[in-house]
């Protein structure tokens, strides 16, 4: 179990409890894409799969969000990002999330969109590279 005092999953260099894990509880919204991108990375590494499920815009998410055994994410990279500030209505983010499962590294490359909903981002789907 991670602890607040930590090094935050989402590699911002910054403690767990002063980063990522305020949104996860809730205490407060992501301001950018980046941010709610960089927070459900977080999230699948630490196992809070109902943020991600309440991240996930309605109209594309699916009806539960499952974990993958034997899988651990193990940093990302973030490659791009395209609008998504606090005053955009959408924005993109391109990343790398590196991770073993089981005995297998490997890297999820993908370019994901957002989009604003109730003053709120929220992850409306993305486009995963081949590697």
């Amino acid at each position: 179990m991670r602890r607040p005092t930590d090094a935050c999953p989402c590699g911002s260099g910054t403690q767990f409890g002063g980063c990522c894990l305020p949104l996860h509880h809730g205490e407060r919204h992501a301001d950018t894409a980046e941010e709610l991108m960089r927070s459900r990375y977080s999230a699948f590494a630490v196992g809070d799969l109902d943020y991600v499920w309440q991240t996930w815009h309605p109209r594309t998410r699916p009806d539960s969000v499952t974990p993958t055994d034997g899988l651990t994410w193990t940093g990302l990279q973030i490659v791009d990002t395209a609008a998504g500030q606090p005053e955009d209505q959408d924005g993109e983010v391109e990343f790398c999330a590196h991770y073993r499962h089981d005995q297998h590294i490997g890297t999820l490359h993908e370019r994901s969109r957002f989009a604003v909903r109730a003053r709120r981002w929220f992850y409306v789907d993305g486009d995963i590279f081949d590697e």
